[in-house]
């Protein structure tokens, strides 16, 4: 288990920084967001998605994919890991970086430790290895566990919704843990452009 942090460890070691909640670093203003990819976004990777953004300041993003479920289980990443053997929800495709680690999406109102990012005021995001681990041990059913992620960098969120790409929602708890997601995307869709329709 402890090698799957090993080929991104100038990148966690980069974003360590980047990751820590907001109110520890200059206190900059911005919250965890739910993009829903518009009808007009024909790309292999983003279209018919739904993202969570999460500010880093300097107007640059980390993200994951909310509605990929891959073909794969942590059991089948790591057989020899029992407590991951039963955990049988799919490992989610967060995004098309880095895709070495698991991250795990955790309900809790307290940081699960280490490094660990405050994404709502009910989530927190861990990529140590031992802290996933550890959720992936004692607390998996409140927990989402994602392979690679999204990151903008400066401004490039900020351009793509001038651009028309993405809905912009509220992050819901719910919604950000929805393990159902088959359909979400167009309901999300047909929410969004009533709710542009009637402003």
């Amino acid at each position: 288990m402890t090698q799957r942090l090993s080929l991104l460890a100038t990148l966690l070691a980069a974003l360590a920084f980047a990751l820590l909640p907001l109110d520890a670093r200059a206190g900059e203003p911005g919250e965890t967001v739910v993009l829903v990819a518009k009808r007009n976004l024909q790309d292999k990777i983003y279209g018919s998605t739904i993202l969570f953004a999460k500010p880093l300041g300097n107007d640059r993003h980390v993200g994951f994919i909310l509605n990929k479920p891959s073909s794969m289980t942590l059991g089948k990443l790591f057989p020899e890991h029992e407590p991951s053997r039963k955990v049988l929800d799919p490992v989610y495709l967060g995004g098309p970086f880095g895709r070495e680690v698991i991250f795990a999406l955790v309900q809790s109102k307290q940081s699960p430790g280490g490094r660990s990012v405050q994404i709502t005021p009910e989530l927190y995001l861990a990529f140590d290895s031992p802290i996933v681990d550890r959720i992936i041990e004692k607390e998996p059913q409140q927990a989402r566990f994602f392979a690679g992620l999204v990151v903008w960098q400066q401004g490039e969120l900020r351009a793509e919704i001038k651009r028309g790409i993405w809905y912009v929602l509220d992050a819901e708890t719910e919604l950000l843990l929805k393990k159902q997601t088959d359909g979400l995307w167009e309901e999300l869709v047909r929410r969004s452009e009533r709710k542009a329709n009637t402003i």
